[in-house]
């Protein structure tokens, strides 16, 4: 396998707004290379009522969501985007990048593909597998299930990045990652699913 310099690695949740920017933050911190896009067909952020979700189309910019919830958060009482966190994410993805990317658009080739929820473990992988195929290159795909908040983001990415340590540091990851993954599965008492499929 690749070393942490020279593997690349995806990180993937719905929106591209919580789990996957707080994973692509840490991972890239860490010296990895790494990007992070959603699957879902908007961007959805907590709106004023659970019914009403502030949704933005994939390539808004993370600066154009952050000054909307910012100007509706001015109006609102109490502050309900700075008391959630939701300007605070905001702000930190702005400095990341500049907007939320949709992994079904993207034509990069990853050595290994995290997801943070099966329902997006299943999109990623039925897109791969439907796709016309452009090569024989082979990518990982490994989904660790995190719950959509800011405590569980920062959990699943020390997940991932740990995880992503013990796959550089295997000389036969096709042999090993079976084991690899048993055994850090025992270790995190969560489950993980992974295939792997061809570019």
């Amino acid at each position: 396998m690749p070393d942490k310099e020279n593997m690349k690695l995806a990180v993937i949740c719905s929106s591209n707004m919580n789990r996957s920017m707080e994973a692509h933050a840490f991972l890239s911190k860490k010296g990895y290379q790494v990007k992070s896009f959603g699957t879902g067909d908007k961007v959805k952020l907590p709106g004023t009522a659970p019914d009403r979700p502030n949704c933005y189309e994939f390539g808004t910019t993370y600066e154009e969501i952050y000054q909307d919830l910012f100007g509706k958060d001015r109006s609102l009482y109490p502050l309900i985007y700075t008391q959630n966190g939701l300007l605070h994410m905001l702000d930190r993805n702005r400095r990341i990048k500049m907007w939320p990317e949709k992994f079904q658009l993207s034509t990069d080739q990853f050595d290994v593909i995290f997801t943070c929820e099966e329902r997006v473990y299943d999109q990623v992988v039925e897109w791969l597998s439907t796709r016309s195929p452009v090569d024989t290159a082979s990518v990982h795909v490994i989904n660790i299930d995190i719950q959509d908040n800011h405590e569980e983001a920062t959990i699943g990415a020390f997940l991932f990045c740990e995880l992503a340590a013990l796959l550089t540091s295997s000389e036969d990851l096709d042999n090993d990652i079976d084991e690899l993954l048993h055994d850090f599965e025992t270790k995190c008492q969560r489950p993980i699913l992974h295939c792997v499929l061809f570019y």
